[in-house]
């Protein structure tokens, strides 16, 4: 296995489309990060959810993930699954966040994510974060979109559970969905780890990369 580091994160952007999409897609990843940074700065955007029920879970959520970190959330109100025709909203949240933080490292969905609010955020991603670190997340679904990743993160089994529970105890609106379970999350978890040499892993797309190897 191929490793590279990316030194020693300090500021992090991580956005989703929607509440839970980062902690799905990255929740592993912000565990171990936060545990191993204390007081890094976490500065997260969701772009819908805003004002209700929904928001009040990723706040709750976010906290949980993000041990020891300094998170300062924004959690917009465009519609789900509306994304396109809120284009000039979506982008101006991205480019705010870009203003405000100089990270070491963005966490956004994949650019060919099957879901249109997904697929449409991680352009705006890429446009605006264009000399920055860009993981996309995976999320599972029912479109089967899951493809080859090209970089992993390898979890614990302690963060890996971790996740799982904190899931499932911070997202109650998300339950009754038929994949919304600790089965799902840790079986690609595994999976993805059997891919990078581990027992569980989260795992990454990555659009582009600058190498520093030296002379």
């Amino acid at each position: 296995m191929i490793r590279l580091g990316a030194g020693r994160p300090e500021r992090l952007v991580a956005v989703g489309a929607h509440c839970d999409d980062i902690a799905i897609g990255a929740g592993g990843t912000l565990l171990a990060l936060c545990l191993a940074r204390p007081g890094i700065r976490v500065d997260a955007l969701v772009l819908s959810g805003g004002g209700g029920e929904r928001e009040q879970e990723e706040r709750a959520a976010l906290a949980a993930f993000c041990p020891g970190a300094d998170v300062r959330l924004t959690v917009l109100k465009l519609p789900d699954g509306r994304l396109p025709a809120h284009w000039d909203e979506a982008k101006a949240a991205v480019e705010e966040v870009r203003l405000r933080a100089d990270p070491d490292l963005v966490l956004a969905p994949r650019t060919d994510d099957a879901h249109q609010d997904h697929r449409g955020l991680a352009k705006l991603v890429t446009t605006a974060f264009r000399d920055h670190l860009v993981l996309g997340y995976e999320i599972v679904k029912w479109d089967g979109d899951l493809g080859r990743p090209t970089a992993y993160q390898p979890l614990t089994p302690e963060v890996a559970e971790r996740k799982a529970e904190l899931l499932w105890e911070h997202y109650p609106s998300q339950r009754h969905r038929p994949w919304y379970d600790r089965e799902a999350f840790l079986g690609l978890a595994r999976i993805r780890g059997i891919e990078c040499h581990a027992r569980y892993a989260e795992a990454f797309a990555v659009t582009k990369l600058v190498l520093d190897l030296g002379d």
